[in-house]
């Protein structure tokens, strides 16, 4: 399947006008877009090839760095859809997503994204979207670090412009709860399953000391630590994260951190979950079953995920849309002059 687009000849219109039918262009594609994995078979069949390539490249050289661009996806598609736009730098008249709450000094690797953009520019000049590289980067993370393969549907415009104020509106804190997540979910058409099996997106990578210090510290205003942590756990976590820790410093999502499997359900079924947010899935009985289904069946847990990553990349909404040529940067558009 292909964008649709006009038939322009040659001297047929005035050239003032080339640059809104352009636009035009770019926002009926916006909003007749149909997602399919066979996207890119014509125009960059190696497209997929390229984006696995270099993602192995980043594993080899930094494996966190896999994590890291893995949760591009999450924190993309839940901010007016999938359309890369968590991407896009700051402008003097626009503040993009890289300095929202949720992403400021957690989200990184914005690089590895680059290296994929550049190596499809290479072989495919402005065919493959930035929106699309982050859904198949993602899932090569999960592959790569041995969790499940899947087929991705591509096709996806980026969007022209970003808003940081969406993203801090919309993105969860550590601090929220199962209850709060399963309300967020449920706005995009994800299921309480959705969830617990997306947020094993955590088997792999690393947290912020700031995201646990009111657990251990001051849970819901206690002046006592989360009773659900797991007592050696705990004291791990406080040497870890003492009071006086630069709170940038990492600890480990789960027990096993550059490998995507079950352990962090298991973790989470024996008190030992890193986050606020992941452990009351646990606590929770809306939630609780599904975590131990997923910690005694690594099978479930796999099918349910690529399940839950399907349905998140399918999150759109219509707008104006093109295909970054930098994916920090929309492009450069004409100045009319009438």
């Amino acid at each position: 399947m292909h964008r649709v687009g006009l038939d322009i000849k040659k001297n047929t219109m005035s050239p003032l006008l080339l640059p809104l039918l352009l636009l035009l262009v770019h926002i009926i594609t916006g909003a007749a877009v149909q997602l399919c994995p066979d996207y890119y078979s014509e125009t960059c069949p190696e497209a997929e090839t390229i984006v696995r390539g270099v993602m192995k490249k980043a594993y080899d050289r930094e494996p966190r760095s896999l994590a890291s661009v893995m949760r591009f996806q999450f924190h993309d598609c839940f901010v007016n859809g999938c359309d890369a736009s968590m991407l896009l730098d700051d402008t003097p008249t626009m503040l993009g997503e890289k300095l929202s709450l949720s992403n400021i000094n957690s989200l990184r690797s914005y690089e590895v994204v680059d290296e994929v953009k550049e190596a499809l520019e290479k072989a495919c000049p402005g065919v493959v979207s930035c929106a699309d590289v982050i859904i198949m980067a993602s899932r090569d993370a999960v592959a790569l670090t041995g969790g499940p393969d899947w087929q991705v549907k591509v096709g996806r415009l980026d969007s022209l412009t970003a808003s940081q104020e969406a993203s801090d509106n919309i993105m969860p804190s550590p601090r929220a709860d199962a209850i709060s997540l399963i309300d967020l979910f449920a706005k995009f058409n994800l299921s309480v399953k959705d969830l617990v099996a997306l947020s094993g997106s955590h088997s792999i990578g690393q947290g912020r000391c700031f995201s646990i210090m009111f657990r251990l510290y001051n849970q819901s205003g206690t002046g006592r630590p989360d009773p659900a942590i797991e007592p050696k756990f705990r004291e791990k976590l406080k040497k870890l994260c003492p009071l006086n820790v630069d709170q940038n410093v990492t600890g480990d999502l789960d027990a096993t951190p550059i490998i995507f499997d079950n352990q962090y359900f298991k973790d989470l079924a024996s008190g030992r979950g890193f986050l606020n947010s992941d452990q009351t899935l646990f606590t929770f009985p809306q939630t609780r079953g599904f975590v131990k289904l997923f910690s005694n069946d690594q099978g479930e847990f796999f099918k349910a995920f690529i399940e839950g990553m399907i349905k998140m990349g399918d999150l759109q909404i219509e707008q104006p849309g093109e295909i970054r040529k930098n994916c920090r940067v929309a492009n450069r558009r004409p100045i009319n002059t009438f």
